[in-house]
């Protein structure tokens, strides 16, 4: 099946939104390791619904006028996987948790690697909010955007979580 590309500018970099036809499959920083997130024929669609819908909300979101994305999601991976980006989906806006407190709240309190793994090839970047997962010791651990991009985004959505309040 072939899926559906474009990009966008963002304040993080250029990112390439991927689609099926039901729904966002992935978000992607400029330099992805090309084996984080495998996927098949991409077609340059920019006009594909689920591309604009993406591309619309993530502007909100960087311009401080969304704190949640309603864009349908077509998460392709494990059922681990999607075990652990569902649980970064629960994660407030503006709030973080730790590779623990993911793997507590998916039933696997021993699977914190496992956890770290899966968040790792989160297709899905920023709308299922890997960035707001660190370190137990409150560190900022990996991500694929860089940890430049992962401070922006917490950043963000602090100074924004601060004004709602």
């Amino acid at each position: 099946m072939t899926l559906h590309r474009k990009t966008i500018a963002s304040p993080v970099g250029e990112l390439t939104l991927v689609a099926s036809d039901d729904g966002l499959v992935a978000v992607l920083w400029k330099d992805d390791a090309p084996d984080r997130v495998r996927l098949g024929t991409l077609a340059y669609t920019p006009d594909h619904p689920h591309l604009v819908q993406a591309g619309r909300e993530l502007g909100d979101y960087f311009a401080g006028r969304r704190t949640a994305f309603s864009v349908p999601l077509d998460m392709r991976g494990t059922d681990f996987q999607k075990s652990v980006w569902q649980a970064l989906l629960a994660i407030p806006f503006g709030e973080t948790r730790s590779y623990a407190d993911i793997a507590t709240q998916i039933g696997r309190p021993s699977a914190t690697r496992a956890v770290g793994a899966a968040n790792g090839r989160n297709p899905i970047s920023i709308i299922a909010p890997c960035h707001r997962v660190i370190g137990s010791n409150g560190s900022l651990t990996g991500f694929a955007g860089g940890l430049a991009a992962k401070g922006y985004l917490l950043g963000l959505e602090s100074r924004q979580a601060r004004l709602v309040a």
